[in-house]
This record gives C-alpha cells, structure tokens and sequence, in this order.
C-alpha cells in the first residue's frame, strides 16, 4: 500500500511538472523617469519630471499540443511622479491570441503595427515615447476592439499584419483597418505600414540598416484626409562604443495640402549609458519648430517646443 502511494506521488508529480513546462505567466514592466526643461513658444520654461511610457504587465503562453499555442498579454499604463494609474486600468494593451503554424489570431486592443513596422523602429533612442517622441508621424485608426491575423513567415525574415477595429463616431462609422509587412533581411531590415479610416489614410515605408556600431534609419509617410494630403519623412542614427549610445534624429513634415507655413521640422540629439541590459541613464535635447499656420506637440500655431532632458529608465 506504501509502495502503490509513492508511486500515485510520483506519478502526480511528474504530471504537474509536465502541465507547468506547458504553460508559464510573466510579470514583466518599465520605469521611464525624466528630469526636463521645458519651453513652449515664447512663454517661460519649464522645469518638471515626466513620465516617459511606464507600464506593468503580465503575459502568459499555454502550449495546446501540435503546434497550437493560446496566450495574452495585459498592460497597464502609470505614472511613477505620482503613483497614479492610467485612466483605463488595462488600457495600453489587453488582448488574447492563438497562434501556430499558419500564423496568429489576434483579439483585443493593441498598437497598431503598422506604427511598429515603421515610425517606431526610426525613433531608436527611446522606442518613440516622452517629449522626443516622433511629433510629425500621423496616427490615427482605434487600437481597441481589434481583430488581427499574422502571418508566418512567408519566407525567412519576411511576415505580414492585418487588422480591422470596431467602427465608431471617430471613424465615420467605419471599421479602421490597418496593414503591415516586415522584413529581416539581417544587416538591413524594412518595413511598411497602411492605415484608413473613414477619409484619412496613411502609408508609410521604412529601411534601417547596421554597419558594425552604426545604425541608420529613415522612413517616409504620405497622408491624405479628404483632399487634404501631407509627407513626412525621417532620418536617424545611432552610434554605440561599449555601454554607450549616440543618437540622431531628424524629422520634416511638409505641407498640408497647399495651406502656407503649414511645415514643421523636428530634431532631436540623444546620449543613453547603459549601466546593464535592463537600466539605462540618459539624456537628450529635441525641438520642434513650427511655422506660422500648424502647432505640432503645442497644440498652438506657430508655436515652437523645446526640451533639455536627463532621465532613467529600468526594465523589469
């Protein structure tokens, strides 16, 4: 009878062993901390701390057996100045998916992946968040309630997106669909982006390639909301010598349609030391200028930005 239940232990043990190889949950989050000073136009500057994208998540993967994996991803959005959460506790991603060897089905709310695959590869100084972030990029579509397909890939290096959102009064009561493609091709990567929703359309291409320490990297977006059109374009790079990172970063926007003084340029010069691979100090200097008829970042025409920024950023 001793035996018979030793062996019952074994048996027990060695199944739960097998169910939790199967399945595992990650916390995982970022702290993202900046010191600035900040100037709009011709008021007086301003001197604050800034929370630069800090979140907490979890993320977990059970896998099915034959190839067919279910998993999800939760992310919450916080302040750390302050403590204080995000308005939607959830709300910077939250989405359950399939995925095996035909791919991936997505469901949830999550980025578009067309802003992955382009504008957020060129802002590599700090992944396109805070005061420095990419301010001419167009976003626009819903990230929320969205249905994603990915493909696998077609061949090595090379995959696609698509997705469709829920229609809403902010979409002229059209679902907001989004495409994306991706390719690896080792030293030099590219990238592609569509968006449309309602009248306003995007689309963007992007190419990023590395030379030993260096890295470079543009993208170009043409948008066009009724008759109205618009181009972007971007160009940066880094430079790394041991633990440190010198970055680069230039934007223009043109035009809008054949509005005067719509134009905006936007430059950004960054300096990151990473004291390991999860904790970095930082700092960088970005300004926005603006003419006379558009308001980028200051949400006032012909208003300039300015930041001087030292920060920390941790990952967990």
């Amino acid at each position: 009878m001793i035996k018979r239940s030793i062996a019952l232990a074994v048996l027990a043990t060695l199944a739960s062993g097998a169910a939790l190889a199967q399945s595992s949950v990650t916390l995982y989050g970022r702290l993202n901390v900046t010191a600035e000073r900040q100037k709009v136009g011709s008021a007086d500057a301003v001197v604050e701390l800034n929370n630069t994208a800090s979140r907490i998540g979890f993320k977990g993967e059970e896998d099915l057996g034959g190839g067919l994996k279910a998993g999800f991803i939760i992310e919450h959005g916080f302040d750390p100045t302050t403590g204080a959460a995000a308005s939607t506790f959830w709300g910077r991603q939250s989405e359950v998916y399939l995925s095996s060897k035909l791919g991936m089905l997505r469901l949830g709310n999550f980025t578009q992946e067309s802003l992955n695959a382009t504008a957020d590869v060129v802002s590599m100084h700090n992944h396109d968040t805070g005061t420095s972030a990419d301010a001419l990029y167009t976003y626009f579509g819903s990230d929320v309630n969205k249905v994603a397909y990915r493909t696998p890939e077609f061949v090595k290096g090379l995959w696609a997106e698509a997705s469709i959102a829920e229609a809403t009064a902010g979409t002229g009561g059209k679902r907001p669909v989004d495409l994306a493609v991706n390719y690896d091709l080792g030293k030099l990567q590219l990238g592609a982006g569509y968006t449309k929703a309602d009248q306003d359309n995007q689309f963007a291409v992007r190419a990023s390639y590395g030379m030993g320490p260096f890295t470079l990297a543009a993208y170009a977006q043409r948008t066009k909301s009724d008759d109205l059109s618009r181009n972007a374009f971007r160009v940066a790079g880094m430079y790394t010598l041991g633990a440190s990172e010198f970055h680069v970063n230039v934007g223009y926007a043109g035009k809008i349609g054949d509005v005067a003084n719509t134009q905006a340029t936007q430059a950004t010069l960054g300096y990151n030391y990473n004291l390991s691979k999860r904790t970095k100090v930082y700092g960088f200097v970005t300004k926005v200028d603006n003419k006379a008829n558009v308001g980028y970042v200051t949400g006032t025409e012909g208003a300039d930005f300015s930041s001087v920024a030292v920060g920390v950023r941790h990952n967990f």
